[in-house]
């Protein structure tokens, strides 16, 4: 895989709409909630590329990813959804009838 191929984990975070900014992006991957193939990744600066498998954790959720490409701009959502392949979503989400409860 050549260089062109992979792009910086606080980019792609913020191409795939993971991140509303690259700062945030950032922040995620400094704060140690982001994995790369099961190794914790905390400098931004780390190149994935197709076939990475990511571990996400935040906003009380964990995602397991799989990068299909690194795009080339922080584009439309459906655009964004082409970059990756959920493969586990765990975690409690406080919406509909559920967050009404006690």
């Amino acid at each position: 895989m050549t260089e062109a191929e992979r792009l910086r984990i606080d980019k792609w975070l913020w191409h795939a709409r993971f991140c509303k900014t690259r700062g945030l992006a950032v922040d995620l991957v400094q704060g140690g909630k982001l994995r790369v193939n099961g190794q914790k990744v905390l400098k931004p600066g780390r190149a994935v590329g197709p076939g990475d498998v990511l571990t996400l954790a935040f906003g009380g959720q964990v995602r397991v990813l799989r990068v299909l490409a690194c795009g080339t701009r922080r584009g439309p959502a459906v655009e964004a959804a082409l970059l990756y392949h959920l493969l586990e979503e765990t975690g409690v989400r406080a919406t509909g009838a559920a967050a009404e409860q006690p």
